[in-house]
């Protein structure tokens, strides 16, 4: 997707600790996953409700 090899994975990591600090990180991590969770499920909801539109026509 991004194209990033374990370099560049591992900068990204370490500046993440830098800015955030150790403690932060997994915070970060679990409000990323949740917004994504959501945003998955708003996607997949609105999918199914242009269906929805187009048969009630």
């Amino acid at each position: 997707m991004f194209n990033l090899g374990w370099t560049e994975v591992v900068i990204v990591g370490v500046v993440a600790i830098l800015i955030f600090g150790p403690k932060k990180i997994p915070e970060l991590g679990g409000a990323f996953g949740k917004t994504l969770r959501s945003f998955k499920e708003g996607i997949t909801k609105s999918g199914g409700d242009e269906d929805d539109h187009a048969s009630d026509e």
